[in-house]
């Protein structure tokens, strides 16, 4: 009854979700597509903007040619640089005050998903001040236009620049949860290669597999569109053809830039075909652990697409043949096995690890209620997992 229950409500979100008003952002790209932005925001008639990042990018100096051309174009900005790794409530109540004070327009979010989900929450604040954010928890609850933003991803994992949804963790109960409505979409996006080519090799590594899991879960799920399915398909064999070279080689920009074009194309998919048990289960370990999200995608994935054996079989074959590791003659099983494999090669190969340290046996009960209260009854999973097949996962990938 309780499956019929959440494919039931899948169904519904499904039809809802074809009325929404989706949109994409209107993107600057290419080597150097960063010094084009400054104009680009005087354009927009936006004079004021809050910069929300994290220390480390304002350490290293990243942004000062954006600063300069800020400057330059007499566009006023201050700098929230306090952003935490799962960005926190107070990440965002603090940006929400900076950006009231100096009465912003407009916000650029400059670094990986984590600035990009801080300015969301910020957005969503500013939109509906009277509501909190654990008030805007889940599924269209903002509903109102928020300001501009412009995301300036740094790694090539999330996709952030492209979906709707901004994660967020609670400090004082280790919750990390998801806000997703359409209006948290950015407006704008920089996608500069020159900015990720510094990234140190296991960052790499982490948020190319966050890609990955998100074309993979939106591929396998039930709510894929014409377009999602696309989406996923390049994403997933670009990842293929450029995440090693990139990992190894980092100054290689067309395998930075390929890799910047499957986390957006994963992001549109996932935002609309959403994701699964994976994320699920990925954000309880950085709720509880702060372990980075990509790392815990990247682990998780292999023994979650196993554990939905027959159910995975058709769109996994799918996804081999389209990598092309497939030979001729093999089953629909061997084929969606091989894909598995590969997932397990090509982590091994960027030193992914096979298992998670830290994770504490009595935290699992609470971390499986709470994946299960993510995953049901919204995500159009391939196989609606219980409450015994989410504890055998979580002692499976614990070190």
């Amino acid at each position: 009854m309780y499956k019929l229950y959440c494919r039931s409500f899948q169904s519904m979100m499904r039809i809802a979700s074809g009325v929404l008003p989706w949109r994409e952002p209107e993107l600057l790209e290419g080597e150097n597509s960063l010094s084009r932005l400054p104009m680009f925001i005087k354009n927009k008639n936006i004079e004021s903007v809050l910069i929300i990042t994290d220390r480390g990018i304002s350490s290293i100096g990243l942004m000062d040619s954006l600063l300069d051309g800020l400057s330059s174009e007499g566009i006023n900005f201050v700098i929230y640089d306090k952003t935490v790794p799962n960005p926190t409530i107070e990440n965002i109540e603090e940006a929400y005050k900076l950006f009231k004070f100096n009465q912003c327009q407009a916000m650029i979010a400059f670094g990986g998903g984590s600035p990009i989900d801080c300015a969301k929450g910020v957005g969503a604040r500013a939109a509906r001040p009277n509501k909190s954010i654990p008030q805007m928890k889940g599924v269209l609850k903002v509903r109102k236009k928020i300001p501009p933003i412009v995301a300036i991803p740094t790694t090539a994992g999330t996709g952030s620049e492209a979906t709707l949804a901004a994660v967020v963790t609670n400090n004082q109960t280790h919750e990390k949860y998801a806000i997703m409505d359409t209006s948290l979409i950015p407006r704008y996006a920089v996608h500069d290669p020159l900015l990720t080519t510094n990234l140190p090799k296991p960052i790499t590594a982490a948020v190319g597999m966050d890609t990955l899991t998100h074309a993979v879960e939106a591929y396998i799920g039930r709510s894929n569109t014409k377009k999602t399915t696309e989406c996923s398909k390049e994403a997933v064999k670009l990842v293929f053809e450029n995440l090693y070279e990139a990992y190894s080689n980092g100054r290689n920009i067309e395998a930075r830039t390929n890799m910047q074009r499957a986390a957006y194309l994963a992001g549109i998919a996932f935002t609309r075909a959403y994701v699964g048990n994976v994320h699920a289960i990925a954000h309880t370990l950085g709720g509880f652990y702060s372990i980075p999200h990509g790392l815990a995608n990247a682990v998780i994935l292999p023994y979650v697409l196993e554990y939905y054996d027959k159910s995975v079989y058709k769109p996994l074959a799918e996804l081999a043949d389209l990598i092309g590791i497939s030979e001729h003659g093999d089953s629909i099983e061997q084929r969606a096995k091989k894909f598995i494999n590969a997932i397990k090669q090509l982590n091994e190969q960027t030193g992914i690890p096979k298992k998670l340290d830290g994770i504490i046996d009595d935290d699992i009960p609470l971390m499986v209620d709470r994946a299960l209260k993510e995953a049901n009854p919204l995500y159009p999973v391939p196989k609606i997992l219980s409450k015994d097949d989410m504890q055998s996962l979580y002692h499976v990938i614990k070190a």
